[in-house]
């Protein structure tokens, strides 16, 4: 190493099983093992033993707005090489739009609203906000450089804002491969305590922000299959009682199990069978990923990010459109046992081409370029 780097990170809020937090996590670990130094601007949503790389400098806005001008005037006493955000802000050395592109993802959105909530939508005075933070960083050309998890975000981005494409670098996402390697046992043992008997099918879905990621097309695709023995395990941060529907009174039970945040999710991807994720709009879905260095079929949309890593029949099934509910019930349908296991090799060895070690070293990689 030629040179040590002061790195400051900024995001807002926090969520236990937030994806973007787990990878900050993770890269900030990576980064600090390298020997460079970091500190993490947050609010007081961010625990403190949940940050143990550095020191954390916590500002006081509730607002994005609000954040991002006290970010602003606390930026000159940060004493850093580079200030990189994770977090629309208004403007930063390095941005990486790991929520993808906010105006792309109105858009997607809008197709699947009611007239009269495509106003609400519209009307909207964060959505407003983060449209403002946004074309500061690309439009205004306040973001130095800017990272993206796909090739989907940085289409958006030169096509939404002519942000230029020679300052965009595509970073894919990264997880501990180790972390997720397949454990029978450890199957075994989830599925008991999960009360999963032995040929039940297990599809799990895991996120936050449930409206966008698509439970409900996944809910209403599992009810089309018509499989007593098909069982759908959502973990993740959301209300439960929208998602009940008038299909799935073919089950004798609810075939719907909610298990809330679940900070360590890898003996739920040992009990699964299949993961789902029929999302509206996801820059590179960190979840999907998991799953895939866990061996399981990931079925998801071209929607995804992460979609551009594999191959269709393969290690997954990819649709079109979230709403494609024959689409999603084939695909569910497609993943027998016999090749869920074919699959299961597969995935592990693709997956292991995106261990967050090689995400370390590309992002540390351009931090570099950035600081001289």
């Amino acid at each position: 190493m030629t040179r040590k780097l002061r790195i400051a990170f900024v995001r807002r809020g926090y969520s236990r099983s937030g994806g973007a937090e787990a990878y900050l996590k993770r890269l900030a670990d990576g980064i600090v093992k390298a020997g460079h130094e970091v500190q993490l601007v947050s609010t007081n949503e961010w625990p403190e033993d949940e940050w143990p790389f550095g020191s954390i400098k916590r500002l006081g806005g509730t607002t994005v707005i609000g954040f991002a001008d006290e970010l602003e005037q606390v930026r000159p006493q940060l004493r850093c090489d580079v200030f990189f955000s994770l977090e629309r802000v208004w403007s930063c050395d390095v941005y990486r739009a790991g929520d993808g592109v906010h105006q792309a993802w109105l858009a997607r959105r809008r197709k699947f609203e009611v007239p009269l909530k495509r106003f609400v939508l519209g009307a909207s005075r964060k959505h407003r906000d983060l449209l403002q933070l946004e074309e500061s960083l690309f439009k205004k050309r306040k973001a130095g450089r800017v990272i993206a998890a796909s090739q989907m975000v940085v289409d958006e981005i030169t096509d939404l804002y002519r942000y230029p494409a020679d300052k965009i670098d595509v970073v894919r996402n990264g997880v501990p491969l180790d972390k997720f390697r397949f454990d029978p046992r450890l199957r075994e043992r989830s599925r008991e305590e999960l009360k999963l008997k032995q040929d039940q099918i297990a599809l799990l879905f895991a996120g936050s922000g449930w409206k966008r990621k698509g439970l409900m097309f996944a809910i209403e695709a599992m009810a089309l299959c018509k499989n007593r023995k098909m069982r759908l395990l959502v973990a993740g941060r959301g209300e439960a009682r929208p998602y009940r529907t008038t299909r799935l009174r073919f089950w004798r039970e609810d075939p719907v199990q909610f298990l809330g945040e679940v900070a360590h999710l890898v003996p739920v991807y040992a009990a699964a069978d299949i993961f789902i994720l029929p999302t509206i709009y996801d820059p590179f879905s960190n979840a999907c990923l998991e799953a895939l260095a866990s061996g399981l079929p990931v079925i998801t949309t071209r929607s995804n990010g992460f979609s551009e890593i594999i191959e269709d029949g393969v290690h997954g099934s990819i649709v079109d459109n979230p709403a494609d509910l024959v689409g999603l019930r084939n695909a569910i349908r497609f993943w027998s046992p016999s090749r869920r296991d074919a699959a299961r090799s597969a995935n592990i060895e693709r997956a292991s081409q995106f261990d967050i070690s090689k995400n370390v070293a590309e992002t540390l990689e351009i931090l570099t370029r950035v600081a001289l």
